[in-house]
């Protein structure tokens, strides 16, 4: 039976139902989602679900990691989590992603317990409603009729189904860079919906936050991650929660970078709600190295 949006929705649902295989011990498998190695907003979601359940009371506000080595699709992830800090108001978790005995990705989550306060936020940007823009799944399919024959497993990794469907405002074509401002807007959702259960939102906003960051870093030197000679992964990645999201309803996504150099691209995003709440804030630095310049 061959797989549809929903389907691959419910799989993501369940990747994010870890295994407790011991006090603050939790284990979680990996898909193949076309790239190199693991997805890395597979392992944020992941370990924001296992921070999170150390956690009494108090909801995530946001999370710091950082990817120290490609993880293995083909291999389980386990999760160690260190209870830093159990406040009145705040609580810290540090989580080591581990595969093969060696920290694959390391996070430190913080958690809040409900308090009002001052509210302020920047504006959302006025863009096209996303009922009014192309699947970016229709788009791929176009880019790859003009790109010609493409290897088989590019072919499958750009038109697999997603968990998330993406509506980008003005569509790029990763097969055929053009050079453009290093800022994207991009607006995105779960493929079907989901149980209302705002720890399932915030860890799938983990997971999606991950996607388009680092290619608008890109954007301005006609380089893409599907091109042979580049070697673009994530660094570091931080995000911040202002509002609990509902993943299931479009999402705008407002990423800009503001600086590359030394083979690493700076991205920033502002993620809205379709109702223009800002929901979350996001900052990730990237590598963006040609091969002919690698190093070990």
């Amino acid at each position: 039976m061959s797989d549809t949006p929903s389907r691959v929705l419910q799989d993501l649902v369940d990747l994010l139902d870890l295994e407790n295989i011991e006090v603050n011990l939790f284990r979680g498998e990996s898909r193949d989602l076309g790239g190199k190695s693991v997805f890395g907003g597979q392992v944020l979601g992941q370990a924001l679900v296992a921070a999170t359940r150390t956690v009494d009371e108090g909801v995530a506000h946001s999370l710091h990691a950082y990817f120290l080595r490609p993880g293995a699709m083909d291999a389980p992830i386990v999760y160690e989590v260190d209870r830093v800090r159990d406040g009145r108001s705040f609580a810290a978790r540090r989580v080591q992603a581990i595969q093969h005995g060696r920290p694959i990705c390391s996070v430190i989550a913080s958690f809040q317990q409900p308090e009002e306060g001052a509210s302020h936020q920047a504006a959302m940007p006025e863009v096209p409603s996303p009922e009014s823009l192309a699947p970016q799944s229709e788009l791929r399919r176009k880019w790859m009729d003009d790109a010609g024959p493409l290897p088989e497993r590019l072919q499958w990794a750009l038109t697999r189904p997603l968990a998330l469907e993406f509506r980008p405002v003005n569509p790029w074509n990763g097969l055929d860079p053009d050079a453009r401002e290093p800022q994207q807007q991009i607006w995105f959702k779960a493929a079907g919906p989901l149980p209302a259960e705002p720890v399932l939102h915030r860890c799938m906003l983990a997971y999606a936050s991950d996607y388009n960051l680092l290619t608008t870093a890109l954007l301005p030197h006609r380089m893409s991650f599907l091109q042979p000679d580049m070697v673009v992964a994530s660094i570091d990645h931080a995000l911040w929660f202002h509002r609990t999201p509902r993943v299931d309803d479009w999402l705008l996504y407002d990423m800009d970078s503001p600086a590359a150099s030394g083979a690493r691209g700076l991205t920033f995003g502002r993620i809205f709600s379709r109702d223009g709440d800002l929901v979350a804030s996001v900052a990730q630095e990237n590598l963006m190295r040609r091969i002919d310049g690698k190093r070990d």
